[in-house]
């Protein structure tokens, strides 16, 4: 028999105080319950830090991976013309989506879908590209008193990371994504592959423009400067040796 209530409380204390052997036992289900559920929340920083690296890897039906992206993600959050910064945990990040011949998606969430990126692959031909890209956080609020508030947008129409099927996409330079007036995504560095991936394995690189530009310019910039020397001391070697042949005809 269970006695439940006050009552039933101190009858049963009654009872083990008079009958030895009675001894008394907590029921589990009469433990006090949290008042509130625990739910995960990101906690926005007021200063930037270096992203974790983390590779997500989508498979198909048949256990082979469609899409491979190894990156770090920062969600930066504006509000109230002021700068707040997240990092995605790689640990934390739970990976889904689909794949198809010519359409394919990759999800990236936490734990109750706190914070979540999603890229909306297209194949045309032979190109590969992100035609989609959307994110939201539901951050915990960024003062005392600040109401709970989510941010969330999309970059849309685009063809984002582009590269022929079989490559890879590969940008070691900051890639910026104005996802809204409030949000920000910025992904570094960044490699993803679509569609085919041999072996599960990156294909040749394609670098970004930025990449290019960082590694191409001081090469140009270094040969003009060269020229421009090379330009000065021959126009100096010239120029002496004309004042020399004025002063052998006098």
């Amino acid at each position: 028999m269970m006695l439940r209530g006050h009552t039933g409380g101190w009858a049963l204390l009654l009872l083990a105080a008079i009958i030895p052997g009675v001894h008394l036992q907590r029921n589990a289900s009469d433990a006090e319950l949290p008042s509130e559920a625990l739910v995960y929340r990101p906690v926005l920083q007021p200063s930037e830090a270096v992203p974790p690296i983390g590779t997500y890897v989508l498979k198909n039906l048949g256990g082979k991976p469609c899409i491979k992206a190894t990156m770090g993600v920062e969600y930066i959050v504006i509000e109230k013309k002021k700068s707040w910064y997240f990092n995605l945990d790689p640990s934390r990040t739970r990976t889904s989506g689909y794949c198809g011949k010519e359409a394919a998606v990759l999800s990236l969430t936490l734990p109750d879908n706190a914070a979540s990126l999603q890229f909306t692959f297209r194949k045309e031909k032979n190109l590969f590209y992100v035609t989609k890209l959307t994110a939201h956080v539901s951050p915990l609020p960024v003062c005392k008193g600040c109401a709970n508030k989510n941010y969330s947008g999309l970059v849309a129409h685009e063809k984002l990371f582009a590269a022929a099927d079989g490559l890879s996409f590969t940008c070691k330079s900051e890639s910026l994504l104005l996802t809204s007036s409030e949000l920000q995504i910025k992904l570094v560095p960044l490699q993803v592959q679509a569609f085919t991936l041999p072996k599960g394995q990156y294909g040749k690189e394609v670098e970004c423009w930025a990449d290019f530009n960082k590694r191409v310019i001081p090469i140009i910039i270094g040969a003009t400067v060269v020229c421009l020397i090379l330009i000065a001391v021959l126009s100096f070697l010239f120029i002496k040796d004309r004042r020399r042949q004025g002063y052998d005809s006098l």
